[in-house]
């Protein structure tokens, strides 16, 4: 039994010296690693063996701002007090001067006396995700207040003109107010999504009337482009899907692609839908160019790497994210006699 159980323990961490950017080690000696994985050379850029017999090159390769937390945890362990953080991110410094930021998750192990036998770590390389979250705080940051900000003043300065335009002026302001409210209302949602990209969290969703958020992108569409022609087949389901605030994005992204790809010199798109037992089905069709069918799988950025896939830009990417979280598909069709069809299928909220 002890000899599989050695086995075991040999394939598992061979198992991890063939991971990128993640790293094993167990400490059974305060002070001293028993067992550091190759992992450890391509996140420290130093070679395993420089830390094993001496933990304080480790401590010297922490960012000066998070080593008395790592020191404390490995105090901790050391007197069998148990550790201070069970998982906790923190920086390292390279030989080069570079940082990367860590993920570090351990445990204690204790012996049937209920003392320390061993402490199991694994540490894995989450820079490009910190970097992600910097950026997508900036843009946060952007939205919220450089772009909020300058529209609530345009909106008051055209409040403020209300009284002071006659009838025929009187429509183009309601239009601008309408306009304006709306995306400041935008920039509240596009926040809320990007807090909950940044925490990971699955997206919650709720009963959504579908038709409500149709007719107001619809609207907004008309005013926008009043070259192209929007045409609704039938009636929209007066039925509630699950999805959230930023449905209205989904669509949206779709009418203005329907035009913005849209080569003729009237954009034509056709708004039909279908209202079934578990499911609500748009399709939104255009009389453009279509698509290829060998670009029909990465239109929307599927399988690839984040926003610099081959799609055809950030909106299909998100409309793509957003169907994803609700539970939904979308896919891309041929138009006849020319154009494309998108359709768009979301979980029906039952009644």
């Amino acid at each position: 039994m002890g000899g599989s159980s050695l086995g075991n323990q040999h394939n598992f961490r061979t198992l991890f010296d063939q991971l990128d950017g993640v790293v094993l080690w167990t400490a059974t000696e305060p002070g001293t690693f028993e067992y550091v994985s190759d992992g450890f050379e391509d996140i420290w850029e130093l070679p395993p063996d420089a830390v094993r017999d001496d933990v304080s090159r480790l401590l010297e390769a922490v960012h000066p701002d998070d080593r008395e937390q790592v020191r404390a945890n490995i105090e901790g362990s050391e007197h069998g007090q148990g550790l201070q953080d069970r998982s906790y991110e923190g920086r390292i410094v390279r030989p080069d001067g570079s940082i990367r930021w860590v993920l570090t998750q351990q445990e204690i192990l204790r012996d049937s006396e209920g003392e320390v036998s061993e402490v199991v770590g694994v540490c894995t390389d989450i820079t490009e995700q910190k970097r992600r979250e910097e950026e997508l705080e900036m843009l946060n940051r952007i939205v919220r207040h450089d772009i909020r900000n300058d529209l609530s003043v345009m909106v008051g300065w055209a409040e403020a003109l209300e009284d002071h335009v006659d009838d025929e002026a009187q429509e183009h302001l309601e239009k601008i107010l309408d306009s304006g409210r709306h995306v400041i209302e935008l920039t509240k949602i596009a926040r809320d999504y990007a807090e909950t990209v940044v925490s990971e969290e699955v997206a919650t969703t709720e009963p959504t009337p579908i038709r409500d958020v149709l007719e107001t992108e619809l609207s907004l569409r008309r005013e926008s482009f009043p070259e192209a022609e929007f045409v609704v087949h039938g009636s929209l389901p007066d039925a509630e899907v699950a999805a959230n605030g930023m449905l209205g994005s989904v669509f949206r992204n779709l009418l203005n692609n329907a035009v913005q790809h849209n080569d003729t010199d009237v954009p034509v798109v056709d708004v039909s839908c279908e209202s079934g037992d578990d499911t609500v089905t748009v399709r939104i069709a255009d009389n453009g160019p279509g698509i290829p069918d060998e670009h029909k799988d990465v239109v929307f950025g599927k399988g690839e790497k984040g926003l610099g896939s081959p799609g055809t830009g950030i909106g299909l990417y998100l409309v793509h994210t957003l169907v994803d979280q609700y539970g939904g598909e979308v896919w891309a069709e041929d138009n006849d006699p020319t154009g494309a069809i998108f359709v768009v299928e979301l979980p029906k909220v039952a009644e």
